[in-house]
């Protein structure tokens, strides 16, 4: 026997239902604008983007709705107050630009003009990010008309990044500009995902990311391997040496100190991770692996999900054509990355692979170390009241229990809790399937009016929930 639904969400699903129409077409109107940040031809086609979710965010209600410019493609944010001033502040954060896409690529159609095929929308942005930025409209449309509202229970926030696709290269500095009018209680990140259609599940921590590269010099030139070889140090073989002192016989990285104030998995977080229905075949056939390997005594998700890594992008060195060339090569070069967990800090990193380098490679061979840019990890706890709110308004729109889930990649989420300090929730109807990147991108309908339930119920909830949370 189904349960009975609530004059709440009743009211919630009915508004919906009743503009479902008229919300896909302003989404695919937005679709249209081919806002692909990574190349300066589309750059007017970003600033279109810009301009037209601004003009929607006034439409919908919001009083306060602008451009935020940066160097390079601007940002959108936009402010609505609550009518109570003791109630939370929230802010949303999503991305307006998108990856590259052309028909030649593998599209079944044009991919900036959305088509829908049965119950999905196809088009460049409808998962990543367009689509899950949007629901928050009729979501919060949908709240004011469920309650009687006419501003919502929270303070709310949106900042609407243009530069994501492109690795964020001036978000932080626009953060910390504008940190005064950014200052919240809790970031809600729209830019994300679920396991699977049938296992809704909210995100509680992103990876950090540190990388560099590491340049090796030997003779001053390229020698003679038959004059010389096996007296004098080759920076090839320095480099296979350095690539093989990276991982002890455990997977564990052998770096002095790299694991210095990793905050480890409880029994808990453990217990949860193995609730999900984990196939690792069907995994690896994803990651066109033949075998999962990975640090001893953790889970394949616990590795990709909750431990740091250093990982081996590219090592290079001497001669790289046809048939032989019997030298010792005067460079060579290794590429890491690393990702990082709650508790590690990128630059206690990158002192200790500085110090490791040293001290691993042998006299006669000098070498340079670059690090890029980091990204530093964020993790909510599981018990955070602000995350709690997002559980149970996920829960209500499913009606049935949500999981939890770790990012293993990097994003700029953690330079807003930094700069903001500020704790930040995962918030995303995404699923696998949807090809984020990949031809022939889509977003599943009815997940993406479960995400605006969820947002018509999470504003409430937090008012409710967390109006006297530390």
């Amino acid at each position: 026997m189904s349960q009975p639904v609530d004059s709440a969400v009743s009211a919630v699903r009915t508004y919906i239902a009743q503009h479902r129409t008229a919300f896909l077409d302003d989404l695919a109107e937005w679709l249209r604008i081919p806002s692909v940040s990574a190349q300066p031809a589309h750059a007017s086609d970003v600033r279109r983007s810009a301009d037209w979710l601004t003009a929607k965010l006034r439409e919908t209600g919001f009083p306060v709705a602008e451009i935020w410019e940066t160097p390079g493609a601007p940002a959108v944010f936009a402010e609505w107050p609550a009518a109570d001033p003791a109630a939370p502040t929230v802010l949303v954060y999503g991305h307006h630009d998108v990856q590259p896409a052309a028909r030649e690529d593998g599209w079944d159609s044009e991919p900036f003009e959305p088509v829908v095929r049965g119950n999905r929308l196809y088009a460049r942005g409808a998962a990543d990010d367009k689509g899950q930025v949007f629901f928050h409209t009729l979501g919060v449309r949908a709240h004011l008309a469920a309650t009687g509202r006419t501003a919502p229970a929270v303070h709310l926030k949106l900042l609407i990044e243009g530069e994501e696709e492109s690795g964020s290269p001036h978000f932080r500095a626009l953060v910390e500009k504008h940190a005064a009018r950014l200052a919240a209680d809790a970031v809600i990140v729209s830019d994300t995902g679920m396991w699977s259609e049938d296992t809704p599940t909210v995100c509680t921590g992103m990876r950090g990311l540190a990388e560099c590269e590491i340049r090796l010099y030997g003779p001053d030139q390229d020698i003679h391997s038959g004059s010389f070889g096996g007296a004098v140090p080759n920076p090839a073989t320095a480099a296979a040496r350095l690539v093989a002192a990276l991982h002890d016989e455990h997977a564990r990285v052998a770096i002095p100190g790299f694991y210095d104030g990793v905050i480890e998995l409880t029994d808990r977080e453990r217990a949860l991770f193995a609730e999900l229905p984990f196939d690792e075949r069907r995994w690896l056939r994803t990651a066109k692996s033949h075998a999962a390997h990975g640090e001893t005594g953790h889970t394949t998700l616990e590795r990709i999900w909750a431990r740091p890594t250093a990982e081996v992008n590219g090592i290079g060195g001497g001669y790289q054509g046809p048939g032989s060339k019997t030298i010792i090569p005067s460079s060579a070069m290794v590429k890491l990355s690393f990702r990082l967990v709650a508790g590690q800090d990128p630059g206690h990193i990158e002192k200790a692979v500085r110090a490791w380098a040293a001290e691993q490679l042998p006299a006669g061979i000098r070498h340079e170390i670059t690090f890029g840019g980091a990204t530093r990890p964020c993790l909510t706890p599981l018990d955070h009241p602000a995350l709690q709110s997002v559980v149970r308004a996920m829960g209500r729109a499913f009606g049935k229990p949500v999981r939890f889930t770790r990012e293993g990649g990097s994003g700029p989420a953690a330079d807003l809790q930094e700069v903001l300090g500020a704790p930040v929730l995962f918030l995303g109807i995404s699923v696998p399937s949807d090809g984020w990147h990949a031809p022939n991108e889509k977003v599943e309908l009815d997940l993406l009016l479960k995400g605006v339930e969820t947002s018509a119920y999470l504003w409430g909830d937090l008012a409710e929930h967390w109006r006297h949370a530390p």
